[in-house]
């Protein structure tokens, strides 16, 4: 199967399970890079068939934003550049590699989604030259 050049971000491209979201958070193979407001916690793992390259989790405490509104606008806005921008990410990837990928708001405030863009741009292109 060929993979397109559409920027996608489907259901299975996201952590959702616990036990994945524990070995990155709590493991002590995480690596973490900020670019203020955000900070992406990553971890590079041994692919198994049918296990997608790259999935990614979107973090927004309620202790930085307290309505959800503003917290819901936040992912979305981190989400859209992820998607936007991921290609550099998986070009670099080697192809017995995973990634797992976490994105967690460190800011009191909204940011233009401008600003969101770039420092998702910043923290991919930084996590690929690392890789």
């Amino acid at each position: 199967m060929v993979e397109t050049a559409r920027a996608t971000f489907r259901k299975r491209e996201r952590i959702v399970s616990e036990k994945l979201m524990e070995e990155l958070f709590s493991g002590g193979n995480s690596h973490a890079l900020t670019a203020f407001p955000l900070r992406a916690v990553y971890l590079q793992k041994d692919r198994n068939a049918g296990d997608e390259p790259v999935q990614v989790l979107v973090s927004v405490p309620k202790k930085r934003l307290r309505h959800a509104v503003d917290r819901n606008r936040v992912k979305r806005q981190v989400r859209e550049s992820y998607r936007l921008n991921k290609q550099a990410l998986l070009s670099m990837l080697p192809c017995d590699k995973r990634l797992l990928l976490a994105f967690v708001w460190q800011s009191d405030r909204l940011s233009p989604t401008e600003e969101v863009e770039s420092r998702v741009k910043n923290l991919l292109r930084r996590m690929a030259e690392r890789l």
